[in-house]
């Protein structure tokens, strides 16, 4: 019995035993088999991220390693920017090649570049001995220079094209632009210009004789002639008209359009201020104003002599008369076109315009059929026109029934117009120049 319960606690110890290091194998052996098992899904995983990277660079490795129409496309982008570069280039080169400049020696030269232009002068003092600007209409790249420094012979010479602004109303002024033309037509014989225009302030009487020996057609060098008044000479081939413009010589300014020149009532209907010569319409316009007593209802400032310069005060005056009017009159002088005109344009004041040709010999042209004022016309100005002033107390009373707002229109349209009238000249210059100038290159 004894025996037997030895053998059973010798079994159990030995069993005992057993499930200890059974146990024990488990706890050790065991956890090191499964440790190493999660890591390595883990590292599996990590293998396909690494096996798809390394696929995808693989992959672009081989794009890169090989394209069959690589050399194709990179030969086509390099068509395509080489094209474009040439088209870049041959558009620079043709805008940097026909370069105009300007020589401002009249003072419709401040008109052309100041108003139609809209271009602006450095420095801005207009008593500087030397002022110049710069703009681009289209492909010309156009200069201005100006002032009293800007003598023959005397200033540089870098470019192929000039347009040359003369005055030649009277003989004093034409000696002085025959000297201008002499000297641009040497500079054109000895190959330092290659094209020469001209804009010229003509005659009031068109008497412009003096500048036919210049024209081209006439064995000179002035290509194009751009010419103020209605000359019979007018073509539309080698001469065309230009408008006087306002009076920069007596600094009549850019006027810049607000919301009270448009909207606000007006207290006078209209006005005249101005030179009133001994025998002329003028004269006739002031006795209607004073026998209708319609000098009441208009701004009437009247002077015996004509004045050149302008003070401060006068000038001032002259633009609070334009400003607070409906109507401008606008008698015809030694020429039925004058300042007053485009003066008033300028204020959306209505110019009523005396349509009546004066002496000299001014007239029809073979472009225009239509004188006075072909070029006004033209372009339908919307002025009141009128043959005689006996006219002028119809059409007063009439302005009496017009509402604000229907004057606020009529301002409109003529402020539009004459913006439209300055951006069309503006083209139509830059056109003329280019087909010449441009078309003799080729030649």
């Amino acid at each position: 019995m004894r025996l037997t319960r030895k053998r059973l606690c010798s079994i159990f110890i030995a069993v005992y035993c057993l499930f200890s290091l059974y146990a024990a194998y488990h706890v050790f052996f065991g956890r090191r088999r499964r440790t190493p098992d999660a890591p390595l899904r883990g590292l599996r995983k990590g293998v396909v991220r690494v096996r798809e990277r390394r696929g995808r660079e693989q992959s672009t490795l081989r794009s890169e390693e090989w394209n069959p129409w690589e050399e194709d496309e990179k030969n086509e982008q390099q068509h395509r920017l080489k094209t474009s570069l040439q088209i870049l280039n041959k558009s620079t080169k043709e805008k940097k090649h026909f370069h105009v400049q300007i020589w401002g020696k009249a003072a419709i030269g401040l008109y052309l570049w100041e108003h139609i232009f809209e271009g602006l002068l450095e420095p801005t003092d207009v008593t500087a001995q030397w002022r110049e600007g710069n703009s681009v209409v289209g492909r010309t790249h156009y200069s201005f220079i100006t002032g009293p420094a800007v003598v023959p012979g005397y200033f540089s010479v870098d470019v192929n094209n000039v347009v040359l602004v003369l005055n030649g109303r009277e003989k004093a002024k034409v000696f002085y632009a025959t000297q201008w033309l002499l000297y641009a037509q040497n500079l054109v014989q000895t190959q330092r210009l290659q094209h020469l225009a001209v804009v010229l302030l003509g005659n009031e009487h068109c008497n412009n004789d003096w500048i036919n020996q210049f024209l081209k057609r006439n064995g000179g060098s002035v290509e194009r002639l751009f010419i103020i008044y209605d000359s019979p000479w007018i073509n539309d081939v080698d001469v065309f008209q230009w408008p006087l413009g306002v009076a920069t010589y007596r600094n009549f300014p850019v006027v810049e359009v607000n919301w009270s020149m448009l909207h606000n009532e007006r207290p006078y209907v209209c006005n005249f201020v101005g030179t009133v010569y001994e025998n002329s319409s003028r004269q006739a316009l002031m006795k209607i104003l004073e026998q209708d007593g319609s000098d009441q209802l208009c701004w009437v400032s009247a002077r015996e002599q004509w004045q050149p310069q302008e003070t401060n005060e006068s000038l001032k005056s002259y633009q609070d008369a334009l400003l607070q009017s409906d109507l401008t009159l606008c008698p015809a002088g030694v020429n039925t076109e004058c300042y007053r005109i485009y003066e008033a344009c300028s204020y959306g004041s209505v110019p009523v315009v005396e349509d009546v040709m004066t002496a000299g010999g001014c007239g029809n042209s073979s472009a225009y059929l239509n004188a006075p004022l072909q070029l006004l016309k033209s372009m339908n100005a919307p002025f009141i026109f009128i043959q005689n002033w006996k006219e002028l107390p119809a059409i007063l009373e009439k302005e009496k029934t017009i509402n604000l707002e229907e004057k606020i229109q009529r301002r409109k349209r003529l402020l539009h117009w004459y913006q439209h009238f300055k951006t069309e000249l503006k083209m139509r210059f830059t056109n003329i120049l280019e087909s010449s100038f441009l078309k003799n290159n080729k030649n």
